[in-house]
């Protein structure tokens, strides 16, 4: 049984853009909305496990992001939760905002406790967000870092291999590219995705292993 589906929002710019292209394509306008609903609910019946890498300007951008991103995970019922050093900025803000503070205290990052540290805050997330998908922020790895960067490689490919069901971010400073260019590389290989935040603007940074003919090409 087939129902009608009244869609809101398209300008008459969009419209007129759908229904050239269903010309084209010689379907109707009908056809491509489904297709683009069907493709759609596949992608939401898969769980999401994302493990993605943001690297902010200054403070003031990444505040920025998690108002901006707080708004959004509200109304849609994600769990809300991050970890970070009581000291950092994101802390207060997130606590004021109702995260969910999974971060262990008295907070003592160490080579010695860091992989106990990390088990007890996903144990914590874990049982808190009562099967809900999480969006978490974790403010720790970036501090653990600057005692040993690639330490905190290791633990977050080492996280990769039992993810969260959610999103998870790991916010770095951009002066973490000032690295070892193979340390920068690995940071971005072990993430799905890279993103960089300046101000009020969110850049998706695309990484490509390339041939070396392809710097000959346009």
């Amino acid at each position: 049984m087939t129902r009608d589906l009244l869609v809101r929002g398209f300008d008459d710019e969009t419209h007129s853009g759908l229904g050239s292209a269903a010309e084209n394509l010689g379907v109707s306008l009908n056809s491509i909305v489904k297709d683009a609903v069907d493709k759609w609910l596949k992608n939401y019946s898969q769980i999401p496990k994302k493990h993605d890498l943001i690297l902010y300007a200054n403070t003031e951008s990444i505040l920025h992001l998690l108002r901006s991103m707080d708004n959004v995970a509200k109304d849609t019922g994600w769990f809300r939760c991050f970890c970070g050093p009581p000291a950092h900025p994101v802390t207060k803000i997130l606590n004021k905002m109702h995260w969910f503070d999974a971060t262990t205290y008295p907070y003592n990052i160490s080579q010695k406790n860091i992989k106990k540290f990390f088990s007890s805050a996903i144990e914590k997330i874990s049982k808190m967000a009562k099967g809900r998908q999480v969006c978490l922020f974790d403010f720790v790895i970036e501090d653990y870092a600057k005692i040993s960067l690639k330490d905190a490689i290791r633990l977050e490919t080492g996280y990769n291999s039992n993810r969260l069901s959610g999103l998870v971010f790991c916010p770095y400073q951009a002066s973490i590219l000032e690295k070892e260019i193979s340390s920068v590389m690995e940071m971005f290989e072990i993430h799905d995705q890279v993103f960089i935040v300046k101000n009020s603007d969110v850049y998706k940074l695309h990484i490509t292993k390339e041939n070396i003919h392809k710097l000959f090409l346009s």
